[in-house]
Protein backbone atom coordinates (compact mmCIF):
# COMPACT_ATOMS: atom_id res chain seq x y z
CA UNK A 1 0.00 0.00 0.00
CA UNK A 2 1.28 3.50 -0.81
CA UNK A 3 2.14 6.01 1.90
CA UNK A 4 -0.43 8.66 2.78
CA UNK A 5 1.21 11.26 0.56
CA UNK A 6 3.38 11.33 -2.55
CA UNK A 7 5.91 14.10 -3.15
CA UNK A 8 4.93 15.69 -6.47
CA UNK A 9 7.13 17.81 -8.68
CA UNK A 10 5.14 20.30 -10.73
CA UNK A 11 4.91 18.52 -14.05
CA UNK A 12 2.63 19.00 -17.00
CA UNK A 13 1.71 15.58 -18.33
CA UNK A 14 -0.01 15.36 -21.68
CA UNK A 15 -0.06 12.14 -23.63
CA UNK A 16 -0.64 12.72 -27.30
CA UNK A 17 2.15 10.86 -29.02
CA UNK A 18 3.66 10.42 -32.45
CA UNK A 19 5.27 7.09 -33.23
CA UNK A 20 8.33 7.30 -35.46
CA UNK A 21 9.36 3.94 -36.83
CA UNK A 22 12.41 3.56 -39.04
CA UNK A 23 11.94 1.25 -42.02
CA UNK A 24 15.17 2.06 -43.83
CA UNK A 25 18.78 0.98 -43.59
CA UNK A 26 19.72 -2.56 -42.67
CA UNK A 27 17.00 -4.68 -44.22
CA UNK A 28 15.25 -7.61 -42.55
CA UNK A 29 16.70 -8.85 -39.28
CA UNK A 30 16.72 -12.24 -37.65
CA UNK A 31 15.76 -10.60 -34.36
CA UNK A 32 11.98 -10.69 -34.69
CA UNK A 33 11.34 -8.25 -31.87
CA UNK A 34 9.82 -5.03 -33.15
CA UNK A 35 10.63 -1.78 -31.33
CA UNK A 36 8.82 1.44 -32.13
CA UNK A 37 9.98 4.85 -30.97
CA UNK A 38 7.35 7.22 -29.59
CA UNK A 39 7.44 11.00 -29.36
CA UNK A 40 4.78 13.56 -28.50
CA UNK A 41 2.42 14.41 -31.35
CA UNK A 42 2.53 18.12 -30.42
CA UNK A 43 6.32 18.28 -30.41
CA UNK A 44 7.84 21.16 -32.42
CA UNK A 45 4.49 22.97 -32.60
CA UNK A 46 5.65 25.88 -30.41
CA UNK A 47 2.67 25.47 -28.07
CA UNK A 48 2.40 26.73 -24.51
CA UNK A 49 1.82 24.20 -21.74
CA UNK A 50 -1.78 25.36 -21.43
CA UNK A 51 -2.36 24.94 -25.17
CA UNK A 52 -0.89 21.43 -25.09
CA UNK A 53 -3.10 20.51 -22.16
CA UNK A 54 -6.24 21.92 -23.78
CA UNK A 55 -5.54 20.05 -27.01
CA UNK A 56 -4.99 16.84 -25.04
CA UNK A 57 -8.23 17.28 -23.13
CA UNK A 58 -10.15 17.96 -26.35
CA UNK A 59 -8.79 14.83 -28.03
CA UNK A 60 -9.39 12.76 -24.92
CA UNK A 61 -12.99 13.93 -24.68
CA UNK A 62 -13.68 13.00 -28.30
CA UNK A 63 -12.03 9.63 -27.78
CA UNK A 64 -14.16 8.93 -24.71
CA UNK A 65 -17.35 9.75 -26.60
CA UNK A 66 -16.33 7.37 -29.39
CA UNK A 67 -15.60 4.56 -26.94
CA UNK A 68 -18.89 5.07 -25.16
CA UNK A 69 -21.05 4.99 -28.29
CA UNK A 70 -23.38 2.09 -28.95
CA UNK A 71 -22.17 -0.95 -30.83
CA UNK A 72 -24.09 -0.22 -34.03
CA UNK A 73 -24.87 2.80 -36.14
CA UNK A 74 -26.74 3.05 -39.42
CA UNK A 75 -24.62 4.13 -42.37
CA UNK A 76 -25.82 4.79 -45.90
CA UNK A 77 -23.38 2.67 -47.84
CA UNK A 78 -22.15 3.66 -51.28
CA UNK A 79 -20.67 1.13 -53.64
CA UNK A 80 -21.55 -1.71 -51.26
CA UNK A 81 -24.61 -2.93 -53.17
CA UNK A 82 -26.77 -2.21 -50.12
CA UNK A 83 -29.03 0.77 -49.56
CA UNK A 84 -28.52 0.72 -45.79
CA UNK A 85 -25.72 -1.08 -43.98
CA UNK A 86 -25.58 -1.46 -40.22
CA UNK A 87 -21.91 -1.02 -39.35
CA UNK A 88 -20.51 -1.31 -35.83
CA UNK A 89 -18.85 1.87 -34.59
CA UNK A 90 -15.14 1.69 -33.70
CA UNK A 91 -12.99 4.21 -31.87
CA UNK A 92 -10.39 5.35 -34.40
CA UNK A 93 -8.39 8.60 -34.06
CA UNK A 94 -5.87 7.17 -31.62
CA UNK A 95 -3.15 9.25 -29.98
CA UNK A 96 -0.25 7.57 -31.77
CA UNK A 97 1.08 7.44 -35.29
CA UNK A 98 3.35 4.79 -36.74
CA UNK A 99 5.63 4.87 -39.77
CA UNK A 100 5.64 1.51 -41.55
CA UNK A 101 5.81 0.26 -45.13
CA UNK A 102 3.52 -1.78 -47.35
CA UNK A 103 4.08 -3.91 -50.43
CA UNK A 104 6.99 -5.14 -52.55
CA UNK A 105 8.92 -2.94 -53.06
CA UNK A 106 7.96 -1.40 -49.68
CA UNK A 107 6.15 1.95 -49.79
CA UNK A 108 6.44 3.91 -46.50
CA UNK A 109 3.31 5.47 -45.01
CA UNK A 110 2.09 6.93 -41.75
CA UNK A 111 -0.75 5.24 -39.83
CA UNK A 112 -2.72 5.82 -36.66
CA UNK A 113 -2.16 3.16 -34.00
CA UNK A 114 -5.43 2.29 -32.27
CA UNK A 115 -5.85 -0.18 -29.40
CA UNK A 116 -9.63 0.26 -29.61
CA UNK A 117 -10.24 -1.13 -33.11
CA UNK A 118 -9.03 -4.00 -35.30
CA UNK A 119 -8.85 -3.26 -39.02
CA UNK A 120 -5.53 -2.42 -40.66
CA UNK A 121 -6.03 -0.16 -43.68
CA UNK A 122 -4.46 2.45 -45.89
CA UNK A 123 -5.65 4.61 -48.76
CA UNK A 124 -5.37 2.90 -52.14
CA UNK A 125 -5.54 4.01 -55.74
CA UNK A 126 -7.65 4.35 -57.67
CA UNK A 127 -9.32 6.54 -55.02
CA UNK A 128 -12.89 7.66 -55.57
CA UNK A 129 -12.73 9.77 -52.41
CA UNK A 130 -9.44 10.12 -50.52
CA UNK A 131 -8.04 12.77 -48.18
CA UNK A 132 -4.64 14.40 -48.72
CA UNK A 133 -1.70 12.49 -47.26
CA UNK A 134 1.99 13.32 -47.09
CA UNK A 135 3.19 10.07 -48.70
CA UNK A 136 2.20 8.60 -52.11
CA UNK A 137 -1.07 6.68 -52.09
CA UNK A 138 -0.50 2.92 -52.27
CA UNK A 139 -1.13 1.46 -55.72
CA UNK A 140 -1.58 -2.33 -55.40
CA UNK A 141 -0.80 -2.82 -59.08
CA UNK A 142 2.79 -1.75 -58.36
CA UNK A 143 3.33 -4.42 -55.68
CA UNK A 144 4.33 -7.99 -56.52
CA UNK A 145 3.08 -9.29 -53.14
CA UNK A 146 -0.49 -7.88 -53.24
CA UNK A 147 -3.51 -10.12 -53.67
CA UNK A 148 -7.23 -9.68 -53.13
CA UNK A 149 -8.82 -11.79 -50.43
CA UNK A 150 -11.84 -13.84 -51.52
CA UNK A 151 -15.21 -13.66 -49.79
CA UNK A 152 -14.51 -17.15 -48.43
CA UNK A 153 -11.57 -15.81 -46.41
CA UNK A 154 -11.99 -15.99 -42.60
CA UNK A 155 -10.86 -12.36 -42.43
CA UNK A 156 -13.66 -11.34 -44.78
CA UNK A 157 -16.10 -13.16 -42.51
CA UNK A 158 -14.64 -11.28 -39.52
CA UNK A 159 -15.49 -7.89 -41.02
CA UNK A 160 -18.48 -6.22 -39.36
CA UNK A 161 -19.83 -5.19 -42.80
CA UNK A 162 -18.83 -6.83 -46.08
CA UNK A 163 -20.30 -7.73 -49.47
CA UNK A 164 -19.05 -9.65 -52.51
CA UNK A 165 -18.47 -7.47 -55.57
CA UNK A 166 -17.21 -10.26 -56.34
CA UNK A 167 -14.21 -9.30 -54.17
CA UNK A 168 -14.53 -8.88 -50.40
CA UNK A 169 -15.73 -5.28 -50.11
CA UNK A 170 -15.82 -3.71 -46.65
CA UNK A 171 -17.19 -0.72 -44.75
CA UNK A 172 -15.65 0.27 -41.43
CA UNK A 173 -17.09 3.08 -39.31
CA UNK A 174 -15.51 5.11 -36.51
CA UNK A 175 -17.03 7.00 -33.60
CA UNK A 176 -16.53 10.45 -35.14
CA UNK A 177 -18.51 9.29 -38.24
CA UNK A 178 -15.33 8.81 -40.28
CA UNK A 179 -15.46 5.79 -42.57
CA UNK A 180 -13.18 3.74 -44.77
CA UNK A 181 -14.53 1.65 -47.61
CA UNK A 182 -12.81 -0.54 -50.16
CA UNK A 183 -11.50 -4.05 -50.88
CA UNK A 184 -9.89 -6.45 -48.41
CA UNK A 185 -6.45 -7.51 -49.58
CA UNK A 186 -3.34 -9.36 -48.46
CA UNK A 187 0.08 -7.74 -48.42
CA UNK A 188 3.59 -7.70 -46.95
CA UNK A 189 4.12 -5.14 -44.19
CA UNK A 190 7.52 -3.96 -42.99
CA UNK A 191 8.17 -2.72 -39.45
CA UNK A 192 11.30 -1.81 -37.54
CA UNK A 193 13.46 0.58 -35.55
CA UNK A 194 17.06 0.90 -34.36
CA UNK A 195 18.16 0.26 -37.97
CA UNK A 196 16.42 -3.13 -38.00
CA UNK A 197 13.38 -4.12 -39.98
CA UNK A 198 10.99 -7.04 -39.93
CA UNK A 199 8.77 -7.98 -42.86
CA UNK A 200 5.58 -9.94 -42.27
CA UNK A 201 3.83 -11.56 -45.24
CA UNK A 202 0.14 -12.05 -45.97
CA UNK A 203 -1.38 -9.55 -43.58
CA UNK A 204 -5.01 -8.86 -44.34
CA UNK A 205 -5.77 -5.17 -44.69
CA UNK A 206 -8.32 -2.77 -46.05
CA UNK A 207 -7.37 -1.17 -49.36
CA UNK A 208 -9.43 1.98 -48.85
CA UNK A 209 -10.78 3.57 -52.01
CA UNK A 210 -13.40 5.80 -50.32
CA UNK A 211 -12.27 7.33 -47.02
CA UNK A 212 -14.25 10.12 -45.40
CA UNK A 213 -14.17 12.16 -42.20
CA UNK A 214 -11.77 14.20 -40.08
CA UNK A 215 -10.38 11.38 -37.99
CA UNK A 216 -7.57 10.27 -40.32
CA UNK A 217 -6.09 13.39 -41.89
CA UNK A 218 -2.89 13.30 -39.83
CA UNK A 219 -2.01 9.93 -41.40
CA UNK A 220 -2.60 7.65 -44.40
CA UNK A 221 -4.46 4.88 -42.67
CA UNK A 222 -4.76 2.99 -39.40
CA UNK A 223 -3.25 -0.04 -37.64
CA UNK A 224 -5.71 -1.74 -35.29
CA UNK A 225 -4.23 -3.33 -32.16
CA UNK A 226 -7.52 -4.50 -30.64
CA UNK A 227 -8.36 -8.07 -29.65
CA UNK A 228 -10.35 -9.04 -32.76
CA UNK A 229 -9.12 -11.30 -35.61
CA UNK A 230 -8.49 -8.42 -38.01
CA UNK A 231 -5.96 -6.64 -35.79
CA UNK A 232 -2.21 -6.72 -36.30
CA UNK A 233 -1.54 -8.48 -33.01
CA UNK A 234 -4.08 -11.21 -33.90
CA UNK A 235 -2.94 -11.72 -37.48
CA UNK A 236 0.76 -12.20 -36.91
CA UNK A 237 -0.29 -15.23 -34.95
CA UNK A 238 2.89 -16.77 -33.58
CA UNK A 239 3.56 -16.97 -29.87
CA UNK A 240 6.31 -14.38 -30.30
CA UNK A 241 3.85 -11.70 -31.26
CA UNK A 242 1.02 -12.67 -28.91
CA UNK A 243 2.35 -10.08 -26.52
CA UNK A 244 3.15 -6.42 -26.82
CA UNK A 245 3.99 -3.63 -24.44
CA UNK A 246 4.53 0.08 -24.28
CA UNK A 247 6.24 2.44 -21.88
CA UNK A 248 5.41 6.16 -21.91
CA UNK A 249 7.87 8.71 -20.58
CA UNK A 250 6.86 11.87 -18.71
CA UNK A 251 5.96 13.91 -21.72
CA UNK A 252 6.32 17.28 -20.04
CA UNK A 253 10.11 16.74 -20.16
CA UNK A 254 11.66 19.49 -22.26
CA UNK A 255 13.90 16.90 -23.98
CA UNK A 256 10.86 14.89 -25.17
CA UNK A 257 12.60 11.63 -24.21
CA UNK A 258 11.83 8.60 -26.31
CA UNK A 259 9.05 6.18 -25.33
CA UNK A 260 8.64 2.66 -26.68
CA UNK A 261 6.11 0.32 -28.23
CA UNK A 262 7.48 -3.24 -28.36
CA UNK A 263 6.30 -6.50 -29.96
CA UNK A 264 7.81 -9.93 -29.31
CA UNK A 265 9.91 -11.37 -26.49
CA UNK A 266 11.46 -8.00 -25.68
CA UNK A 267 8.00 -6.77 -24.72
CA UNK A 268 8.29 -8.65 -21.41
CA UNK A 269 9.47 -6.42 -18.51
CA UNK A 270 12.65 -7.60 -16.80
CA UNK A 271 10.99 -7.46 -13.37
CA UNK A 272 7.81 -9.24 -14.49
CA UNK A 273 8.05 -11.88 -11.75
CA UNK A 274 8.92 -9.48 -8.93
CA UNK A 275 5.71 -9.38 -6.92
CA UNK A 276 6.99 -6.36 -4.98
CA UNK A 277 6.81 -4.11 -8.03
CA UNK A 278 4.81 -5.93 -10.74
CA UNK A 279 1.00 -5.71 -10.68
CA UNK A 280 -0.75 -8.32 -12.86
CA UNK A 281 -4.47 -8.34 -13.52
CA UNK A 282 -6.59 -10.44 -15.90
CA UNK A 283 -8.20 -9.04 -19.01
CA UNK A 284 -11.99 -9.27 -19.11
CA UNK A 285 -13.79 -10.16 -22.34
CA UNK A 286 -17.11 -8.56 -23.30
CA UNK A 287 -19.02 -9.88 -26.31
CA UNK A 288 -20.59 -6.47 -27.00
CA UNK A 289 -17.12 -4.88 -27.42
CA UNK A 290 -14.73 -7.78 -28.11
CA UNK A 291 -11.88 -5.54 -29.29
CA UNK A 292 -11.52 -3.59 -26.04
CA UNK A 293 -9.05 -4.40 -23.27
CA UNK A 294 -11.19 -4.48 -20.13
CA UNK A 295 -9.74 -4.74 -16.61
CA UNK A 296 -11.63 -5.48 -13.41
CA UNK A 297 -11.35 -2.47 -11.12
CA UNK A 298 -12.54 -3.41 -7.63
CA UNK A 299 -11.98 -0.15 -5.77
CA UNK A 300 -9.92 3.02 -5.18
CA UNK A 301 -7.98 4.33 -2.19
CA UNK A 302 -7.00 7.96 -1.57
CA UNK A 303 -4.46 8.73 1.13
CA UNK A 304 -4.39 5.09 2.17
CA UNK A 305 -8.14 5.00 2.84
CA UNK A 306 -10.43 2.82 0.73
CA UNK A 307 -13.33 4.79 -0.75
CA UNK A 308 -16.81 3.39 -0.17
CA UNK A 309 -17.58 2.68 -3.81
CA UNK A 310 -20.13 -0.08 -4.44
CA UNK A 311 -18.69 -2.91 -6.57
CA UNK A 312 -21.59 -2.42 -8.98
CA UNK A 313 -20.18 0.98 -10.05
CA UNK A 314 -17.40 -0.66 -12.07
CA UNK A 315 -19.30 -3.81 -13.07
CA UNK A 316 -19.07 -4.74 -16.76
CA UNK A 317 -22.53 -5.58 -18.07
CA UNK A 318 -23.32 -8.04 -20.90
CA UNK A 319 -24.61 -5.20 -23.10
CA UNK A 320 -21.21 -3.50 -22.98
CA UNK A 321 -22.07 -0.76 -20.50
CA UNK A 322 -19.97 -0.20 -17.41
CA UNK A 323 -16.57 -1.71 -16.81
CA UNK A 324 -13.13 -0.15 -17.20
CA UNK A 325 -11.04 -0.10 -20.39
CA UNK A 326 -7.28 0.45 -20.43
CA UNK A 327 -6.66 2.61 -23.49
CA UNK A 328 -3.42 4.13 -24.74
CA UNK A 329 -5.36 6.54 -26.95
CA UNK A 330 -7.35 8.36 -24.25
CA UNK A 331 -5.51 11.13 -22.45
CA UNK A 332 -7.26 11.44 -19.09
CA UNK A 333 -8.77 8.74 -16.91
CA UNK A 334 -12.57 8.80 -16.87
CA UNK A 335 -14.35 7.30 -13.85
CA UNK A 336 -18.04 6.67 -13.31
CA UNK A 337 -19.47 9.73 -11.56
CA UNK A 338 -20.46 7.81 -8.41
CA UNK A 339 -16.79 6.85 -7.89
CA UNK A 340 -15.32 10.10 -9.18
CA UNK A 341 -17.33 12.23 -6.73
CA UNK A 342 -15.94 10.31 -3.76
CA UNK A 343 -12.39 10.58 -5.07
CA UNK A 344 -12.81 14.32 -5.74
CA UNK A 345 -14.10 14.89 -2.21
CA UNK A 346 -11.15 12.98 -0.74
CA UNK A 347 -8.62 15.06 -2.67
CA UNK A 348 -10.27 18.34 -1.64
CA UNK A 349 -10.07 17.19 1.97
CA UNK A 350 -6.48 15.96 1.64
CA UNK A 351 -4.90 18.89 -0.26
CA UNK A 352 -4.31 22.08 1.70
CA UNK A 353 -4.90 24.46 -1.21
CA UNK A 354 -7.93 26.53 -2.22
CA UNK A 355 -10.18 25.05 -4.93
CA UNK A 356 -10.01 27.18 -8.09
CA UNK A 357 -12.10 27.82 -11.19
CA UNK A 358 -10.90 25.13 -13.63
CA UNK A 359 -12.79 26.32 -16.73
CA UNK A 360 -9.65 27.83 -18.33
CA UNK A 361 -8.00 24.42 -18.41
CA UNK A 362 -11.03 22.26 -19.12
CA UNK A 363 -10.62 19.88 -16.21
CA UNK A 364 -13.06 19.32 -13.36
CA UNK A 365 -10.95 19.86 -10.22
CA UNK A 366 -8.16 22.41 -9.87
CA UNK A 367 -6.44 24.13 -6.95
CA UNK A 368 -4.62 27.46 -6.77
CA UNK A 369 -0.94 26.70 -6.39
CA UNK A 370 1.40 28.92 -4.36
CA UNK A 371 3.67 30.80 -6.77
CA UNK A 372 6.79 29.97 -4.74
CA UNK A 373 6.10 26.28 -4.28
CA UNK A 374 8.40 23.70 -5.87
CA UNK A 375 6.61 20.63 -4.53
CA UNK A 376 3.22 19.90 -3.01
CA UNK A 377 1.89 17.11 -0.83
CA UNK A 378 -0.87 15.09 -2.48
CA UNK A 379 -2.72 12.08 -1.06
CA UNK A 380 -1.55 8.76 -2.48
CA UNK A 381 -3.81 7.15 -5.08
CA UNK A 382 -4.22 3.38 -5.44
CA UNK A 383 -6.33 1.49 -7.97
CA UNK A 384 -7.36 -1.92 -6.63
CA UNK A 385 -7.52 -4.35 -9.55
CA UNK A 386 -8.41 -8.00 -9.50
CA UNK A 387 -5.08 -9.60 -8.60
CA UNK A 388 -3.12 -6.53 -7.49
CA UNK A 389 -2.98 -2.96 -6.22
CA UNK A 390 -1.56 -0.26 -8.52
CA UNK A 391 0.03 2.68 -6.67
CA UNK A 392 0.30 5.71 -8.95
CA UNK A 393 3.09 8.30 -8.71
CA UNK A 394 1.75 11.76 -7.88
CA UNK A 395 2.62 13.25 -11.26
CA UNK A 396 0.51 10.55 -12.93
CA UNK A 397 -2.67 12.11 -11.61
CA UNK A 398 -1.95 15.79 -10.86
CA UNK A 399 -0.63 18.39 -13.30
CA UNK A 400 0.35 22.05 -13.07
CA UNK A 401 -0.08 24.84 -15.59
CA UNK A 402 2.52 27.52 -14.85
CA UNK A 403 0.75 30.18 -16.90
CA UNK A 404 -2.39 30.07 -14.75
CA UNK A 405 -0.98 28.66 -11.50
CA UNK A 406 -3.62 25.93 -11.57
CA UNK A 407 -2.85 22.56 -10.05
CA UNK A 408 -5.33 20.04 -11.50
CA UNK A 409 -6.51 16.46 -11.18
CA UNK A 410 -5.96 14.70 -14.52
CA UNK A 411 -9.20 12.75 -14.30
CA UNK A 412 -12.81 13.41 -15.26
CA UNK A 413 -16.26 12.07 -14.33
CA UNK A 414 -18.07 9.83 -16.80
CA UNK A 415 -21.25 7.91 -17.36
CA UNK A 416 -21.66 4.49 -18.98
CA UNK A 417 -18.05 3.30 -18.75
CA UNK A 418 -14.66 4.07 -17.20
CA UNK A 419 -11.29 4.41 -18.98
CA UNK A 420 -7.75 4.23 -17.61
CA UNK A 421 -6.05 6.99 -19.61
CA UNK A 422 -2.45 7.26 -20.64
CA UNK A 423 -1.37 10.03 -18.26
CA UNK A 424 -2.03 7.49 -15.51
CA UNK A 425 0.01 4.91 -17.43
CA UNK A 426 3.20 6.95 -17.88
CA UNK A 427 6.46 5.51 -16.53
CA UNK A 428 4.96 2.05 -16.29
CA UNK A 429 6.11 -0.74 -18.60
CA UNK A 430 2.72 -2.22 -19.48
CA UNK A 431 2.61 -5.74 -20.94
CA UNK A 432 -0.41 -7.12 -22.80
CA UNK A 433 -0.11 -10.91 -22.77
CA UNK A 434 -2.77 -12.34 -25.10
CA UNK A 435 -1.72 -15.93 -24.31
CA UNK A 436 -2.40 -15.64 -20.61
CA UNK A 437 -5.06 -12.94 -20.98
CA UNK A 438 -3.23 -10.70 -18.52
CA UNK A 439 -2.02 -7.10 -18.27
CA UNK A 440 1.03 -6.34 -16.12
CA UNK A 441 2.22 -2.95 -14.83
CA UNK A 442 5.83 -2.53 -13.70
CA UNK A 443 7.47 0.82 -12.82
CA UNK A 444 10.18 1.74 -15.34
CA UNK A 445 12.43 4.46 -16.65
CA UNK A 446 10.76 4.41 -20.03
CA UNK A 447 13.44 6.42 -21.83
CA UNK A 448 15.98 3.70 -20.95
CA UNK A 449 14.14 0.72 -22.50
Amino acid sequence: MATAANRLLFLLCTTNLLVLLSTSAAGATTDLDIRVDLIHVDAHRNLTLLERLQRAIHRGSNRFMSLRQGSTKGINGTGMNQSNIQSPVHTGSGEFLMNLAIGTPPLPFLAIVDTGSDLIWTQCSPCTNCFTQSSPIFDPSNSSSFSKLPCSSPLCSALPSSTCTPDCAYLYTYGDSSTTQGILGSETFTFGSDNKTVSVDKIGFGCGEDNEGNGFKQAAGLVGLGRGPLSLISQVGSSLYKQFSYCLTSIDDADMKTSRLIFGSAAVPKNLNDSKVAVTTPMVVNDAHPSFYYLELKGISVGGKRLRIPRSVFRLNPDGTGGLIIDSGTTMTYLEAAAYRQMRKAFIKGIDLPVADSSAVGLDLCFTSPSTAKTVEVPALTFHFQGGHLDLPGNNYFILDDSTGLFCLAMMPSSGMSILGNIQQQNFHILYDLHKNMVTFTPAQCDQL
